[in-house]
């Protein structure tokens, strides 16, 4: 059995034990006892080095700890070992999880949100609450609550009590026997396993970030401490590079935003309008430039287009005229293109699909418009007068 150090100290980061087994590659290691930290309860590992041997991995096992070394571990006089923890993750870590308890406690005392589940990432974290939906206002008033709590020092403790007596547990325990509790003074008390502060204040500040929908719960990203610092001045210079690009000041950059959105929506709607104008006056032109065919029908053929979309908008304003029909084709993207009115008797949809298949190229559509792409450049040509031929 494995005796846990981070169980009474969190903040012990150097050890020496004896070394109780090891796979014969040597790159598993089970010690005595141990301050490394393994992946449980959802916090990630801790890393760090044993006899100078970097720590990639520290692995629960039950009754003991394994440590996965980044090479093979060398002896060592009578068989004792140093352990170094690299405090800045430990303690990145201890920030978020205390923070999580926290942050939980808060929305259960608010708005009875009781959390089902915890996730913590390299970047951020996230807790998932039985609840529907998360406002704005509730968020920002968690985000409060817990950042005052923060600035009242409160003393986090850790203390173990047999599961049958343990009252006030914040989430009842199914574990018999004695449980590791760690209490947030008149905030919390939860049955964890994981490293923590002695205090509120070493949490640091707290970030509320987003809030979202995921499936039957609410799921909550949240950040702590250094984590929260750096992310809010990434977020910073991002909202000041936003700011001097539209030469506002940066209180003042969202509703620049939000006015010059409007604009460009309106400037969309002005130009998607001219250009159906002036697909219709190219479109009158070109079919009337264009001889029947023997059924009486127009094929307009396209080659000059920018894009498929181009295409389109042209062909749904010669589709207005009666019996036309537009066949077009791109060499980059490779594509080929079909339209054709009601009353000229043709189908888009068949037409496209005989040729594509002929030459390995996919696609289809409707009787009145359809596309697709083709193999490579080099068949548009031969495509594009199959397809001319097949409709005479």
């Amino acid at each position: 059995m494995t005796n846990r150090l981070y169980y009474t100290d969190s903040y012990r980061t150097e050890f020496s034990s004896a070394v109780s087994e090891r796979t014969s590659d040597g790159t598993r290691v089970y010690l005595d006892e141990t301050a490394f930290y393994p992946t449980s309860g959802g916090q990630p590992h801790d890393l760090g080095t044993l006899g100078g041997t970097r720590v990639i991995d520290v692995v629960d096992e039950g009754e003991r700890i394994a440590h996965v070394l980044a090479a093979p571990l060398g002896d060592h006089d009578d068989m004792r070992i140093s352990g170094r923890v690299d405090w800045v993750r430990r303690f990145d870590h201890m920030q978020q999880h205390t923070g999580q308890h926290l942050v939980s406690a808060v929305f259960e005392d608010l708005f009875g949100a009781k959390t089902v589940s915890v996730h913590f990432g390299p970047d951020y974290s996230t807790l998932d609450l039985d609840a529907e939906s998360i406002t704005r206002d509730q968020m920002v008033a968690a985000e409060a609550r817990a950042n005052e709590l923060v600035a009242q020092a409160r003393p986090v403790n850790v203390t173990f009590e047999d599961a049958e007596s343990a009252i006030g547990l914040r989430k009842p325990s199914d574990r018999p026997g004695l449980l590791r509790i760690v209490s947030i003074a008149e905030v919390d008390r939860s049955a964890c396993g994981g490293t923590h502060v002695r205090s509120t204040a070493e949490i640091g500040a707290i970030l509320l970030r987003s809030a979202e929908r995921v499936r039957k719960t609410s799921r909550v990203e949240f950040i702590c401490g250094q984590r929260a610092v750096r992310r809010a001045r990434r977020d910073f210079e991002a909202l000041t590079q936003i700011a001097t690009s539209l030469s506002s000041a940066i209180d003042d950059a969202a509703s620049v935003v939000a006015t010059q959105t409007e604009r460009l929506k309106d400037a969309e709607s002005a130009r998607k309008k001219l250009e159906k104008e002036v697909a219709g006056t190219r479109a009158r032109d070109r079919y009337e430039a264009t001889q029947p065919n023997v059924s009486g029908v127009r094929v307009i053929v396209v080659r000059d287009a920018a894009s498929i979309d181009e295409l389109r908008t042209f062909a749904q304003a010669a589709l207005s005229l009666p019996k036309a029909a537009v066949v077009g084709a791109l060499v980059s993207p490779p594509s080929l293109f079909v339209a054709a009115s009601e009353d000229s008797g043709l189908d888009a949809g068949k037409l496209i699909k005989e040729q594509l298949s002929a030459v390995g190229g996919r696609g289809g559509g409707s009787p009145r418009i359809a596309q697709g792409s083709l193999p490579d450049a080099s068949a548009v040509d031969s495509a594009l007068s199959s397809l001319l031929n097949s409709i005479g």
